[in-house]
């Protein structure tokens, strides 16, 4: 046994509430935008790249769209359908097979959509009627301006609630482990959170009550669904990703957290990104397990992880863009062999080229 595994806590073996695991580094979310466009479902090559993964503590999927109008860009996979449900049991499989364990992330993207994306043209739906005046969005037209979404009427963000429930129910018939539910990186969950995109008055909008309600009531009814021991949360506070301008992400994200931490969830994930020190704020005021990532510009190393295990700020640490070109990561933090770099133009689309062919070390 090398020396780093003894020393490394991200090596070490993980038991919290819900969660038993032989090392503390989980696979973040990552978007690779290669299923079938058409059904949204994933194939041989997805159980393969996820196998291949197997040996993180935690796999967390990419994000799964919940209903028509949640899908986010080309190539999205789903998990609102029977036949989307079926092909995951194909990747949950592979994925036991080898050892590891995974949890389905839930997705709506609210206003990060666009007609040429959604099925029969639909409008993207969102809190409030607030356009993204950045960079276009990549559809299969190519990149195109963003839409003025439409506003969610109280129903639809109720439907909304729903849909989330019903993918959960569906996640775990697909064989997941569990489901993690998207709060984060200016999708509908934060865009219901953050002061600039929820203009409502009515019971989802106005009061720091109001803008969290959205999110309390998926994660009590995805809880509530799949029980709340196979149910985490994504969140990144004050993270202006996507045009979010949180005010006041302190005040927002401790009542969350107030309001949840009682459920039990599997997990709480907590991105930094920003002047907020979110995970040293959030961490006193959650009793359960906490999963911390950093969005940097940079993939995020070994030994920037290793200091919040150590004092505690996290039990566990989540690596994305690692991930992609080393599919053995625990393993080459063991032993320390060198890292591989992804090619950054194969990331997105595509077939296994990119995807399933880089080696162990």
């Amino acid at each position: 046994m090398s020396t780093l595994t003894t020393t490394s806590p991200l090596l070490h073996p993980y038991e919290g509430r819900a969660l038993r695991l032989p090392n503390r580094i989980a696979m973040a979310p990552m978007t690779r935008g290669r299923t079938d466009d058409r059904s949204g479902t994933p194939d041989a090559l997805t159980a393969a790249y996820y196998a291949q993964r197997a040996g993180a503590g935690l796999i967390v999927s990419e994000g799964l769209w919940v209903g028509p109008a949640a899908k986010g860009g080309p190539g999205i996979p789903g998990i609102a359908t029977e036949e989307q449900t079926a092909a995951w049991r194909g990747v949950t499989s592979a994925v036991h097979a080898a050892g590891g364990r995974i949890y389905a992330q839930l997705w709506h993207v609210g206003r990060m959509t666009h007609p040429a994306t959604l099925p029969g043209g639909l409008e993207p739906l969102a809190p409030s009627p607030v356009r993204i005046t950045g960079e276009d969005i990549y559809t299969s037209q190519g990149r195109l301006p963003h839409v003025t979404p439409r506003e969610m009427t109280t129903g639809e963000a109720e439907e909304a609630v729903a849909q989330f429930a019903a993918a959960a129910r569906n996640a775990v018939r697909a064989g997941f482990d569990g489901v993690e539910v998207h709060g984060a990186n200016g999708y509908l969950v934060q865009q219901f959170l953050a002061e600039n995109t929820n203009l409502r008055s009515d019971r989802y909008g106005g009061s720091v009550e109001g803008r969290t309600r959205f999110a309390r009531e998926v994660v009590h009814a995805v809880a509530a669904e799949v029980g709340p021991e196979r149910v985490g949360l994504r969140i990144s506070p004050g993270n202006p990703e996507n045009e979010i301008r949180e005010q006041d992400p302190a005040a927002t994200y401790r009542m969350l957290l107030g309001e949840l931490d009682p459920l039990g969830l599997a997990y709480l994930h907590v991105i930094e990104r920003g002047s907020y020190p979110a995970l040293a704020d959030l961490r006193p005021r959650w009793s359960g397990t906490l999963i911390a990532n950093y969005n940097g510009d940079a993939p995020t190393r070994r030994e920037q992880a290793e200091p919040l295990l150590e004092s505690g700020t996290a039990d566990l640490f989540s690596f994305g863009r690692l991930f992609i070109s080393n599919p053995d990561l625990p393993e080459r933090f063991a032993s320390g062999a060198p890292l591989a770099e992804p090619r950054w133009d194969l990331v997105y689309g595509g077939g296994a080229e990119g995807y399933i062919d880089y080696p162990r070390a």
